[in-house]
């Protein structure tokens, strides 16, 4: 979880609003979050019909927003003004050298930009004006996004690394007092990739019957979010790692007879990611399970399954997995490609693994 969430949250249960929140970077999902926060808590129900406003940035400009932020609540301490999709307002997003210009530019009326920061020194202190800004950041050598940055709450939500998800998954499932298995985190992570948003939803579905405190088991996440419990990722690594030939054809076969669920791109990056945790296991100098399992970014229980995939493939074998890896990838995307189909692609990379 975001380091700087936890604080933020606790200020807004508390009731300590700020009057411009500025949200934004490549997660949505905290954005949603705060933003849902904040529309659940400043107002009650019968004060939001008056002084709760939501707008799209596709839909409107700087100078409507200021409009909105400038009015006073009606019955109410604060009136609640959320931008959604505020990465779509173009004043946003004016560059530094834009800047530039416009300080050379005839003095005039002021712009909507101008106008902005100005509000953002000197916000309207009964308004609570709350921006989405999502999948970027602002250029942070801009005038308006120094202003913001220093008088305003902003907050930037970097998407976590891949390494980082079934950790994220294990968390947020503690804090919803309950407990998941590590193969089952893994298969979530594999899945769902790093869609935060989707990830709690299916979370939040799994836990429905569950009593607090019981698990989300793999195969409850294989039954319920349509994982394949024969023909997953899991099982494919695992298969190549006791190079069970047999295995890994079968399940290649699979993946290349359903490649819009297995898509060859997603499989080699899957590939490569393990392939170089078996090559940093070789060179651990301290190799017990815990401390491995904490250098290699995983669970302990996954360590066992890289120490028999060490023993199976030695440094100069995984050279030549990762030069496999990279033709394949590069033919899957259309490069020295002579018209050969993914599927046969990836059959010809299991067969040189294994052999």
């Amino acid at each position: 979880m975001s380091k700087e969430l936890n604080p933020l949250l606790l200020d807004i249960n508390r009731r300590l609003f700020k009057s411009v929140y500025f949200l934004c970077g490549e997660e949505p999902y905290y954005i949603d979050l705060i933003s849902d926060k904040l529309e659940a808590t400043v107002l009650d129900e019968n004060e939001k019909e008056f002084n709760q406003t939501i707008v799209y940035g596709k839909d409107t400009d700087l100078a409507s927003i200021l409009g909105l932020a400038k009015q006073f609540p009606m019955m109410s301490e604060y009136q609640v003004v959320i931008v959604k999709e505020a990465q779509n307002i173009k004043e946003l997003n004016k560059s530094a050298d834009a800047d530039e210009e416009s300080d050379v530019a005839p003095d005039k009326k002021a712009n909507a930009s101008a106008q902005f920061m100005q509000y953002v020194l000197n916000p309207q202190p009964t308004t609570i004006l709350v921006f989405c800004y999502k999948y970027k950041t602002l250029d942070k050598r801009s005038a308006l996004a120094k202003a913001i940055q220093k008088n305003a709450v902003y907050v930037e939500f970097s998407q976590l690394y891949d390494n980082q998800v079934p950790d994220w998954i294990n968390n947020y499932v503690k804090e919803k007092k309950y407990v998941i298995g590590p193969k089952a985190s893994f298969l979530m992570a594999e899945f769902l990739g790093k869609d935060l948003s989707k990830i709690v939803n299916e979370i939040n579905k799994l836990v429905i019957n569950l009593k607090e405190g019981n698990e989300i088991t793999a195969e409850a996440v294989q039954d319920n979010i349509g994982i394949s419990k024969d023909y997953n990722i899991f099982e494919f690594q695992d298969a190549l790692a006791k190079k069970d030939i047999l295995k890994a054809n079968r399940i290649i076969n699979y993946f290349a007879a359903n490649e819009k669920e297995h898509h060859p791109v997603m499989i080699t990056g899957s590939l490569y990611n393990y392939f170089s945790k078996i090559l940093k296991y070789h060179f651990l100098p301290d190799k017990s399970k815990f401390t491995a399992a904490t250098a290699l970014g995983v669970n302990p229980f996954f360590v066992d399954g890289y120490a028999k995939a060490a023993s199976n493939y030695n440094t100069g074998k995984l050279k030549q997995v990762f030069s496999y890896l990279k033709e394949c990838d590069l033919k899957t995307k259309g490069v020295d490609n002579s018209g050969i189909a993914n599927g046969e692609l990836l059959k010809e990379l299991v067969f040189k693994i294994l052999h």
